[in-house]
């Protein structure tokens, strides 16, 4: 069985910038063109065949299929295309988080930061099926923002000790940064192209959590800075390069971020309060802090070149509150 959907009177043509890409008026009729005459195909093929006719790729020649979908899904919502309806056996609505006994609450874990040392982050995806739902398990029982599947390139840690091989510490979530916070973009220095050529030099930090049990002081920290000294190569390992900024927000109301701070992180100010994909106005949110930390040294510079800007190693590992 499937789900019919209500088609939309078609809304005017006028260019569009989603997941730091542009995306001309030529282009647009070209989508337009594609879905209408590939209405038997589903929607993931009609995403894979938009991303092939429009080069739309990750910097490692993947194609940007996952981002493509949610493209098409916007233009369905403002009437500019219709797409094949949805197979009934998908369900509704987000993907939702079993809870399971795994997650429970666990003794309190207690100590000095460097009792834990050296900690262990391991990457989390789909080829690790148990670790993955576990991570997400934490995330929805324990985050206050509870688990969303993330939009673009992203990673997933758990974070574990050798003092606690089976106790999990703290989870993180890396994923694509916003396409344009104001204070980010005047520490850079960069113009729109320039923003929409690099953006994916930045990631952000969507999502950090320290296990309620887990009571060790400055612990937070030390799992920011080994995390900043091994993303770039799990990165570069997933997708093909290196990012070259980190950033983070953090809601005023509930955090300090402390932790951040204490991990030589940049507070560059606040944000305006509206979210990530909210180009209308329309999305107010609470104001929060923003962090950044520049992966090695010269990162505006860098990140204002026209051509791809490359990562080098920083010769002092300890030394990272870089301009």
């Amino acid at each position: 069985m499937q789900r019919t959907e209500t088609p939309h009177a078609p809304s005017p043509l006028v260019p569009l910038t989603f997941c730091a890409r542009r995306f001309s008026i030529s282009e647009l009729e070209m989508i337009r063109e594609v879905t209408g005459e590939c209405g038997a195909l589903s929607r993931t093929e009609i995403s894979r065949t938009l991303c092939e006719l429009l080069d739309w790729r990750r910097p490692n020649g993947k194609l940007k299929n996952h981002e493509c979908r949610l493209l098409l899904e916007r233009l369905r919502d403002q009437g500019f295309v219709n797409l094949p309806a949805l197979q009934s056996f998908r369900g509704r609505g987000p993907r939702r988080v079993r809870l399971t006994s795994r997650s429970d609450p666990q003794p309190e874990i207690t100590g000095s930061a460097g009792d834990f040392q050296p900690l262990h982050l391991s990457v989390v995806g789909a080829e690790n099926a148990e670790e993955l739902r576990l991570w997400a398990e934490y995330v929805e029982r324990y985050h206050y923002l509870r688990h969303r599947v993330p939009v673009g390139a992203s990673l997933r840690y758990l974070v574990r000790s050798l003092r606690y091989r089976e106790a999990v510490l703290a989870c993180l979530l890396w994923s694509s940064p916003a396409w344009k916070m104001a204070a980010r973009d005047r520490w850079i220095g960069w113009t729109a192209p320039q923003r929409a050529h690099n953006l994916p030099y930045i990631v952000n930090n969507s999502r950090f959590l320290l296990l309620p049990w887990v009571r060790v002081q400055g612990l937070a920290s030390k799992i920011l800075g080994q995390c900043a000294r091994q993303l770039p190569r799990d990165w570069e390992q997933h997708y093909g390069y290196r990012p070259l900024l980190l950033e983070t927000l953090v809601e005023e109301e509930r955090f300090r971020g402390t932790c951040y701070r204490a991990a030589n992180w940049i507070a560059l100010g606040r944000t305006r309060g509206r979210g990530r994909m909210d180009r209308d106005h329309q999305a107010p949110l609470r104001p929060k802090l923003l962090f950044v930390y520049p992966l090695c040294r010269r990162v505006p510079q860098r990140l204002c070149q026209a051509t791809a800007p490359t990562y080098t190693e920083p010769p002092d590992q300890e030394d990272r509150a870089w301009a």
